[in-house]
């Protein structure tokens, strides 16, 4: 099983990115899901997640500007994320608990997908 980010890149300040995350592999179904990210220096931190049967949960300093969305049927995960700041600036990795069998489940993590938000 893998978790493949895409959508990343360089964008200017008040600019727009989609990420996605793509899982790949056997498995009988995923859990939660959700979004990370670790500027330099920084420790990883949350920006987005689903919990089982709950909605979505954000940082607060992306509420209003990030959405969080997910394609059960295509087992991808997005992040729109709108109003850009450079502090927005980081690696984001996607992570989910995914079911390998109706009762076993490991979570796992993407590779990580650059976002660099400057002029």
């Amino acid at each position: 099983v893998q978790l493949v980010e895409s959508g990343g890149g360089l964008v200017q300040p008040g600019g727009s990115l989609r990420l996605s995350c793509a899982a790949s592999g056997s498995f009988f179904s995923i859990d939660d899901m959700g979004w990370y990210r670790q500027a330099p220096g920084k420790q990883r931190e949350l920006v987005a997640r689903f919990i089982s049967g709950g909605s979505p949960d954000y940082a607060d300093s992306v509420k209003g500007r990030f959405t969080i969305s997910r394609d059960n049927a295509k087992s991808t995960m997005y992040l729109q994320m709108n109003s850009l700041k450079p502090e927005d600036t980081a690696i984001y990795y996607c992570t989910a608990v995914i079911r390998i069998f109706a009762a076993r489940k490991l979570p796992y993590w993407g590779q990580g997908t650059q976002v660099t938000v400057s002029s």
